[in-house]
């Protein structure tokens, strides 16, 4: 039964599924692994991991309201465009 769920999963939802581990990859390697490996002591690391975290749900609530507004104003933006 979970074998025949899994087929029934759109191509849209795999590319979502991408693109999102494709983000945190290029997190990882960009933001968090430097922030790790410029402290010393271990308690340095913890603050560093944990305020890079702050900066990965401000990259997500930035990246959520530009959508949102897209969404929002997509006819205006069509329009202006020249698409329709």
């Amino acid at each position: 039964m979970t074998l025949l769920a899994l087929t029934k999963i759109g191509n849209q939802y795999w590319l979502f599924g991408g693109a999102g581990l494709i983000c945190l990859i290029v997190f990882a390697a960009l933001i968090l692994h430097p922030a790790l490996s410029s402290q010393g002591r271990l308690w340095e690391k913890a603050a560093a991991g944990f305020l890079s975290l702050f900066v990965l749900a401000a990259l997500i609530v930035i990246g959520v309201v530009i959508g949102l507004v897209i969404v929002l104003y997509y006819p205006e933006i069509d329009e202006f465009l020249g698409g329709g």
